[in-house]
């Protein structure tokens, strides 16, 4: 039996989601979440957890290259608690050094420069966080 699984890319201005399913091990990009200062619109966020009602929540944590922590990282950790404890969903963090960058790259290689919008590339960015979840966990 299979897991529903939803996908947050943190951002102070804009926040990634994509929903996915274990038995496939793949993601789809859904629309971006406008954020102020990294604080979303929490209506339109359990509006979307209503909608998916997910097993799992995944939230990407972003990580220097090194592994050591940037002030983004708390950032997320904190939007992370906050979705656990307003929802009561089980969260869990992913690394996800460099899925903006990959995210891009899959994004231009499709559509060229003009298809690079920031909203899509959140969105792919919380796609590649969710299937980078999937292939290192066991559930």
């Amino acid at each position: 039996m299979g897991i529903t699984a939803l996908a947050f890319d943190f951002g102070t201005k804009s926040i990634g989601c994509a929903i996915g399913q274990s038995i496939t091990g793949t993601a789809q990009a859904l629309p971006a979440f406008k954020a102020q200062d990294g604080i979303p619109n929490w209506e339109a966020i359990e509006k979307c957890l209503k909608e998916w009602k997910p097993d799992v929540v995944i939230v990407g944590l972003p990580l220097n290259m090194d592994g050591t922590e940037q002030n983004l990282t708390l950032l997320a950790r904190k939007f992370a608690n906050r979705l656990q404890g307003r929802f009561g969903v089980n969260v869990h963090l992913q690394d996800e050094r460099l899925t903006t960058t990959q995210a891009r790259s899959e994004i231009f290689e499709r559509g060229g420069f003009k298809a690079l919008k920031k909203g899509k590339v959140d969105g792919i960015s919380a796609c590649l966080i969710l299937e980078s979840w999937f292939e290192c966990t066991e559930y």
